[in-house]
């Protein structure tokens, strides 16, 4: 079987750039590359549960980087030795005193490289192709068909030089013979002998004359093949290349997998490009060698202007269809959240040209405009809000260093609404109002006049930040549900999504703010609540729009996912990128998952009414053969703003009859030591502050308190639930309680 990496390093762009993502300077690419063989060789699940077994690899790991050191030496290479020399100075200052934690980051990188392979295979088995021929085979397709183009051309140059040699030679005779006969005329007529010779160079003339003509014919035809070969090509990415990648595009606006492959469609423009451009300049000698030679029936006489209005038709549609909006319109405050505005804050977007030309280098200058013709009855009756865009709306398009790209890219642009008339007649509310920006720019030399226009993605214009998330879901249901580029009416009759579509994207908005997405039984409790448990392990059942992100009377599907995500990426993020927070599991499950475990096994998940997003813990007792189901009150981002989540778990006490604190969180669930999944995440203690000598009748030291969370149990209860009172019940969920404390609560 072929290894991990292998398999990694054959994938397509688009999710090469996924695997990209999972790597940077903590755990950088070139470890995994340099020491595939040897991470895959190792169960590093297993090593992550033990700290010996991981202070052991993280020590063979170091070996293993010693030895990749000694190899680059031999073959003198100097570079790789100052980069491995770094990588293992950044690994000891990172993960000496914490190997459990590399072992969790290459364990984590190992799992989610499985599933962005196996994401590639499910992906390929419903598009009815089989694995490695999905894109790579289009890709060598077009490959094949441009490096054709180029030879070709070669070809045609080459053949033209030979003409021009050819036709030199033709008319040297030919003028020649000429001068001679009118020289020796006379001497001619008489003589048998001059006769014969002057026959056979109008012979050797005549031939010039019938070879030339004919290469005359091949190289026309050689450049009409070669239109027609650029024809098709241009007709690939105009027709389904560039379509194409606007879809992706707009699937990695919502967070799905990168859109890479701009450069490699600027690559096949370009090419097409200097192939027209280069036969418009052999179209032009073979204009001088007409010229310089004419006679009946000349095929250059009969093609020329044909294949010069074909090759300038050619480029210039070719021209026209290569201005893309590189980067879609993003606050530079919400770079994960492209595609809203908000009225007043400053957004980018950045617009490419994908012919590449020297010649076109400082041609090109780009006006923004908000919207175009929106008057032309794509508005909504009774709405009449208008924008104007502050800021500089010109830029001169020029070469990046970088690639070598003709780009023009607005940083410091913002949106300001100027009218508002909004009559009742309107449906819409502001996050469902779509709007788009259209960019122009003109390409002038003197013989070719072409006017390039191109169109961002509609977007939503919101005027407080507490739209945001309402906005976004109207940009996740446009561009998970349609490819039309200016469908500002969408919302006034949106189309229902499909599960299977929803549940991607839902997985999608975790992994774009986070390393980890949904799995499948994360994603069977969000169809439960959507759809209905009878309902929900149909992949194809149907949601509306307004079940989505629109239920007035209680908290919105959507902005319930939203508020879990923002306490996430601001408070949890490291323990959920770890997979120790299960998260999406209704009660039910819940019970079931933990009613075999171990006393004190417990699970972290969100609470499924908190409107701000709030995450709780359960835990499973047992007691006179009957099973015990422990929750608390879920915490907020207030109290994780206080104390993390780790450290809440870490020094969480329940009080007992006794009033004795006790904490009942033993294992993770399924069987993780609780100290071995979040003792690196809990808050070091400072070191001890140095003696300091008081002066008489100073105050004396304090004495030091620990903040923890404690459950009030009353007495009555503790053989029945022993549930958790709530903070309402038994006073604040939080308090200061300090060592001296609890030393006399236990004696």
């Amino acid at each position: 079987m072929m290894a991990q990496w292998a398999q990694v390093q054959q994938l397509d762009s688009r999710y090469g750039e996924q695997v990209y993502q999972l790597y940077d300077e903590t755990f950088p690419m070139e470890v995994r590359q340099y020491l595939s063989a040897w991470i895959e060789s190792h169960d590093w699940e297993m090593v992550s549960t033990s700290n010996s077994l991981a202070t052991v690899r993280f020590h063979d790991l170091l070996s293993q980087l010693d030895d990749q050191y000694s190899h680059f030496a031999l073959e003198n290479n100097l570079l790789a030795q100052h980069n491995i020399r770094r990588i293992k100075r950044n690994l000891q200052e990172n993960f000496q005193e914490d190997p459990l934690n590399l072992a969790l980051i290459i364990c984590n990188c190992l799992k989610e490289e499985k599933n962005i392979l196996d994401l590639v295979i499910q992906t390929q088995d419903n598009m009815g192709f089989t694995p490695n021929n999905v894109v790579f085979e289009k890709q060598k397709e077009l490959d094949n068909k441009v490096k054709s183009l180029t030879s070709k051309f070669q070809k045609a140059q080459q053949d033209i030089k030979s003409l021009e040699d050819l036709q030199d030679e033709h008319d040297f005779k030919k003028k020649t013979l000429q001068n001679r006969v009118e020289q020796e005329g006379i001497m001619i007529t008489k003589s048998p002998m001059l006769k014969k010779e002057i026959h056979e160079e109008e012979m050797v003339i005549r031939g010039l004359f019938i070879n030339l003509n004919t290469t005359r014919e091949v190289v026309v035809h050689e450049l009409a093949d070669i239109l027609s070969l650029a024809e098709d090509i241009q007709h690939t990415l105009v027709e389904e290349e560039i379509p194409e990648w606007k879809h992706r595009q707009q699937i990695a606006c919502i967070g799905g997998p990168p859109n890479a492959s701009l450069d490699q469609l600027q690559t096949w423009f370009t090419a097409v490009a200097e192939g027209l451009q280069q036969v418009r300049q052999q179209l032009k000698k073979l204009q001088e060698l007409e010229q310089k030679y004419t006679y009946e029936n000349d095929p250059i006489t009969q093609y020329k202007n044909t294949l010069e209005e074909r090759a300038l038709s050619l480029f210039k549609n070719l021209i026209v269809n290569s201005l893309v909006v590189e980067r879609q319109p993003c606050m530079l405050s919400h770079p994960q959240r492209p595609l809203v505005l908000k009225t007043g804050v400053q957004f980018t977007v950045k617009i490419r040209l994908l012919v590449k030309l020297q010649e076109f280098n400082y041609h090109f200058k780009v006006k923004a405009l908000f919207g175009k013709n929106v008057s032309d009855g794509s508005t909504v009756k009774g709405h009449f809000s208008k924008f104007n865009i502050l800021g500089t709306n010109n830029k001169v398009m020029n070469m990046e260093e970088s690639n070598g790209s003709l780009v023009a890219e607005f940083r410091h642009m913002q949106i300001k609404k100027t009218t508002v008339k909004k009559s009742n007649e309107c449906p819409l509310i502001v996050t469902e109002e779509l709007h788009y920006m259209t960019f122009e720019t003109h390409l002038s030399q003197p013989d070719l006049q072409v006017k390039l226009e191109t169109m961002s993605l509609p977007f939503v214009v919101i005027s407080h930040i507490n739209q945001l998330p309402s906005a976004w879901a109207s940009v996740m249901w446009y561009n998970m549900l349609t490819r039309e580029p200016k469908n500002l009416l969408f919302f006034l009759n949106p189309p229902q999504a499909t599960w299977r579509q929803l549940s991607e994207v839902l997985s999608w908005q975790f992994s774009f703010v986070t390393k980890r997405g949904l799995n499948d039984e994360q994603l069977r409790m969000l169809g439960d609540k959507l759809l209905g448990r009878e309902a929900a392990g149909n992949p194809e059942g149907l949601i509306p729009w307004a079940k989505f992100c629109k239920n007035e009377k209680t908290l919105s599907f959507w902005l319930w996912i939203a508020a879990i995500l923002d306490l996430i990426k601001n408070h949890l993020l490291k323990l959920w990128d770890e997979g120790f927070i299960m998260g999406f599991v209704s009660k039910e499950r819940e019970k079931a998952l933990l009613k075999d475990k171990e006393p004190g096994t417990f699970l972290l998940r969100f609470s499924e009414s908190s409107r701000e997003g709030a995450i709780t813990f359960t835990w499973v007792e047992h007691s006179s053969n009957d099973v015990h189901f422990h929750s608390v009150e879920p915490y907020t981002k207030k109290e994780l703003a206080a104390i993390s989540f780790a450290d809440i778990l870490h020094n969480y006490k329940v009080m007992a009859a006794e009033n004795i604190p006790e904490n009942p969180l033993l294992y993770l669930y399924p069987n993780i030591p609780k100290d071995s999944a979040f003792a690196r995440h809990y808050s070091r203690p400072t070191e001890a502050a140095e003696e300091m000598e008081f002066n008489s009748g100073a105050e004396a030291g304090y004495i030091k308190t620990e903040l923890i969370s404690v459950s009030e149990v009353h007495p009555s209860r503790l053989k029945d639930t022993m549930l958790p009172m709530s903070p309402e019940e038994y006073g604040e969920l939080t308090r200061m309680i300090n060592p001296a404390e609890i030393e006399s609560m236990v004696q």
